[in-house]
Formats: structure tokens, sequence, C-alpha cells
């Protein structure tokens, strides 16, 4: 359930079109959540090279650095001259020139947006800084959010990449969202801190222990699911993580580290702390469902949008309880984990 999507039809976000490393939407009427996850392995397989291995390799660096020693890299930029923080993320360009011209399917246009849009991306983030130092919520926030969440949901940047790689255009969307709100804006409380607690693990697992029995009977009386049993393997566990490193985290991160958090900061300055963070919450909460509208469904999927506005409750939940997106994320893999093996 949520923004970057899962094997198959594991999440209730919706998988990615059998694409790549593609945040994983398989829209394919009739297969059950474990078949669609082999669909969609087998396809990636055939289309990724070792190039494209490379750039997913190196895409996922700034996660990992920003996770384990996100306030440290901050400190250290701080010291860089401002236009040189800005200019950086220039390089977001590299990867799609490099994957694109080995595809052969380089667009001057394409390469243009991704040198031009992660640049513009930090220069507004330092106007919100500067405009806004109590982090209480800016315009500019919510015109970066905006913009990159319709462009995801709505697949506006997916014709730039190969067949089966859309995948690596977003994680560059999210490299370049993670420098700006990390480095530039400086944003506090995101919980994006990949130091593992055991705090972690219980929250997380306490809202998938709430949650799970809710959304299980009003998906199966929807009949949005069907139960088709597994016996475990070895394989579901690295089910599990991938789920959790290229589905939960990205969409944890979106939602609830930046949207809930901005807009609790924003609510808080109009009402007591409890309202805003409950009202914070729900309205969190319907945008990721809203964000379902369009998934495994050529039309209005109300059912989805249902259930995932009723997960999103469970994981604003989760990341609420200390501020971290890995309690979350750890409650949205493990939705998606169970989806793809026994639904």
């Amino acid at each position: 359930m949520g923004h970057g999507k899962p094997p198959g039809n594991a999440s209730l976000r919706g998988p990615a079109p059998v694409e790549g490393c593609r945040h994983l939407r398989v829209e394919v009427t009739g297969l059950t959540e474990r078949s669609a996850l082999r669909a969609h392995y087998h396809i990636w397989m055939q289309h990724f090279t070792a190039p494209d291995l490379a750039v997913l390799l190196v895409e996922l660096v700034p996660a990992v650095v920003f996770g384990l020693a996100g306030e440290r890299v901050a400190r250290v930029s701080n010291r860089w001259p401002t236009a040189l923080r800005v200019a950086l993320p220039v390089v977001c360009g590299a990867p799609y020139l490099l994957v694109s011209l080995t595809h052969q399917v380089f667009s001057p246009q394409w390469l243009v947006v991704y040198t031009v849009l992660p640049v513009a991306v930090a220069w507004l983030l330092l106007r919100a800084a500067h405009a806004d130092p109590q982090q209480n919520g800016n315009w500019r926030d919510a015109v970066i959010l905006l913009v990159l969440g319709v462009a995801v949901d709505l697949r506006w940047l997916e014709p730039a990449w190969p067949a089966g790689l859309a995948g690596l255009g977003k994680l560059l969307l999210v490299d370049a969202a993670l420098y700006g709100f990390v480095v530039i804006r400086g944003l506090q409380g995101t919980g994006f801190d990949f130091h593992f607690r055991r705090a972690d693990w219980k929250a997380g697992l306490r809202e998938l222990a709430f949650f799970a029995p809710i959304v299980i009977v009003l998906a199966l009386a929807l009949g949005f699911l069907q139960p088709h049993w597994s016996v475990p393997r070895p394989s579901m566990a690295l089910a599990w993580v991938y789920i959790f490193v290229f589905i939960a985290v990205p969409e944890e991160l979106f939602f609830r580290a930046w949207v809930q958090n901005l807009l609790e900061r924003r609510l808080a300055t109009r009402f007591a702390g409890a309202a805003a963070r409950k009202a914070s919450l729900l309205l969190t909460s319907v945008l990721f469902g809203l964000s379902h509208f369009n998934k495994r469904s050529p039309t209005f999927n109300w059912r989805y949008v249902i259930l995932a506005t009723i997960a999103g409750i469970f994981y604003g939940r989760a990341w609420r309880r200390d501020r971290r997106v890995p309690a979350s994320a750890i409650t949205h893999a493990s939705v998606d984990w169970i989806w793809s093996w026994w639904f």
C-alpha cells in the first residue's frame, strides 16, 4: 500500500507496470500477487544490463548516505558556496545519459528535464529555508511535493526510459528530493535514519497487528483480495527485503517524512498539538489513498482508495510514534509482503 510500488500487486499503492526496478506496478488482470511478482522479476532480468545495474547502485548511494549520516552530510555541505550547493544536483542527468545512450533512446529534451528539475528543487528549497527558518511549511515545499507526487503517480516522466527501466527515473527523483530536503532545507523531524532500533520493530509490527485483521477482512468483503495460500520458503525473506528497500522506504519517505511531517508543522501553527497531529495524519492518509485511484483498474478504483487510506492511518501512526521512517516502512513492507504471498 504505497507510493513506490511492490512486486506484482503486492502493495495497496499499486505495483508499477511490469518494468524493471520501477517501483513495480503489474497491471495484469487475473494475476495473483505471487505470479505477478514472478512476472516482474522475469521482465526485470530481461531488461537490465551491466550499465543499468551500475546506475541502480549509484542511485541507491544517496539514500544510504542520508539514511546513515544525513545530519553530518548537511553540516559539511553548509560550508560550500551556495551556488555549488544549488547546482550540484545537475549530476542527476548522468544516470539518464548513461542508460539512454546504452539503450539508444537518448533525447536532449529528457536530459534537460533530469538536469534542470533537480536543480530547480534545490533552488526552491533554498528559498523555502530562507523564508521559513522555523520549518512550519512553506508554499514551495507544497509545490515540490505536489509536482513530484503527481509526476510519479501519472507517470509523466516514464517515456524517457527504456521499457522496464522507468524505476531508475523514480529513484532519481527520490535522490533529488532527498538532497533538497536534507542538505538544502535541513528539514527536521523526518525520521529518515536507518540506524535501526528495537522500538522501530516494536512500533512497526504493533501497527501491523492492529491493521492486518481489519484490512484483510474488509478487502475480502470488497472482493479486492483473493486468498492463495503459499508454503513458506527462503525466498519469502528476500522478497520482504526487496519490498522494504524499493517500495516501502520511498513511499514512507514521501508521505510520512515529508507530507505528514510538514502538514503537522503547518497545522500546529493554527491548532493545538494533538489536533494538529490527528488532522495531519488523516489528511496524509486521504492523500495516500487518493494516490491509488488509478491502480489495478482503468477507471477510478474506489476499493483501492478506501483500503490505502486505512493503511495510511496505520503507517502514519507507526511513523508518528517516534517519528521514524523505519517503523512505518516495516509496517508497510510487511503488509505488501503478506499480499504478495497469500493474497
